[in-house]
């Protein structure tokens, strides 16, 4: 078989968005297979099945890759690594900066104690650590210009990321000792419920090629999101997990060292389910080229741009990004309650068909 690929963006069912990728392509008659990242815990089954039901029924995956530390996207990650033998774990663990970070926190002394402290406050890193560690799992950090395979990471650079983890909320600078228990969460739940309501109610009608993006900036968090490029079979492929506007600027500053000239994506991985606070015109206008007079023709399309959103989560993705998306000609599909495959010279798939691209938004999220 000629060279190929195959990108599953599985549906992740729930309130809350999540993510979870699985990935295989076959390069100079050698074929590879990745995960990149898991989804929430309840999604780890679903990716075992999915790959060994489309991949073959392996018992090897090449690299397995946690874009940042949030539960939609870390959380199925342990089930994986437990299931399969693992090549490389590509994940950056806060507390392996303690040293470099001492300095920049008043409240600790000792290196070690930060270390522990760090390990506290990002659980489920350390435990895919634990598991890596006990399976003999070769850990990587996926820094700008690492290599994962064909793909090179574009961000996060590790001087911004040491800063993302000072900035953080979940770090000692700004939280107290008690790690977020279940009232947090639920009042997180509370706070999610009210802006999807507020989201859906505040829309305004708007012409082609209008665009409004929210003022506010994504999370520290997000903000760490491991951003991924690879050319396969031509095509160029951006994965962008949670990313906000810093590190995809970040990311393009770093394209033209691995050969990549923008604009000019063809399948786009829409960060952060489609939420308005991590894109804006002028990052859409660098990474997919200016807005267009007018609609592009159905099936000429430049591009196709990818959301995993699940129809439980109303508010994703936002009306305003769909919008920014068609206007430089994309074509936009989202889960929304079913997996999708973006592929190029791929096996084909008994049941498997084409996803209806979703609409253009008349109206979109007012400031």
């Amino acid at each position: 078989m000629s060279d190929f690929f195959e990108v599953d963006f599985l549906d992740v069912e729930s309130p809350k968005s999540g993510d979870a990728i699985a990935l295989r392509y076959e390069k100079n008659g050698v074929t590879y297979i990745h995960v990149v990242d898991g989804g929430f815990q309840s999604s780890g089954d679903k990716i075992i099945e999915h790959v060994n039901r489309y991949y073959g029924n392996p018992v090897y995956i090449d690299h397995v890759v946690v874009t940042h530390p949030d539960q939609d996207h870390a959380g199925g990650v342990q089930t994986v690594l437990e299931r399969f033998n693992i090549g490389e774990l590509w994940i950056l663990r806060p507390w392996m900066y303690a040293d470099e970070l001492i300095d920049r926190f008043a409240r600790f002394t000792s290196v070690e104690n930060l270390r522990t402290r760090l390990k506290q406050l990002y659980p489920r890193l350390a435990a895919l650590e634990q598991i890596a560690i006990k399976k003999k799992i070769t850990i990587r950090e996926p820094f700008q210009g690492a290599t994962i395979g064909v793909f090179t990471v574009l961000a996060p650079t590790k001087a911004r990321y040491l800063d993302l983890i000072v900035a953080s909320e979940r770090t000692p600078e700004s939280v107290e000792e008690a790690d977020r228990g279940a009232i947090q969460e639920l009042a997180g739940l509370f706070q999610v419920a009210a802006k999807k309501t507020a989201a859906l109610i505040a829309a305004v009608r708007a012409a082609w090629g209008e665009e409004i993006f929210s003022p506010e900036e994504t999370s520290a968090e997000n903000e760490m999101s491991v951003v991924q490029y690879a050319n396969l079979c031509g095509k160029r492929i951006l994965l962008t997990a949670d990313a906000g506007r810093t590190a995809l600027s970040e990311a393009a500053d770093f394209a033209p060292f691995v050969g990549l000239q923008l604009p000019g994506i063809d399948r786009f991985q829409v960060p952060h389910h489609g939420s308005r606070r991590n894109l804006s015109t002028e990052l859409l206008d660098r990474w997919l080229g200016q807005r267009l007079p007018s609609r592009a023709i159905t099936g000429q399309e430049a591009f196709t741009a990818l959301i995993s959103s699940p129809k439980e989560d109303e508010a994703h993705p936002r009306k305003a990004v769909v919008r920014a998306l068609m206007h430089r000609g994309a074509t936009v599909v989202a889960t929304e309650g079913i997996d999708i495959r973006t592929s190029f010279n791929a096996p084909p798939r008994e049941g498997w068909v084409s996803v209806p691209p979703l609409e253009y938004p008349q109206e979109q999220e007012a400031a």
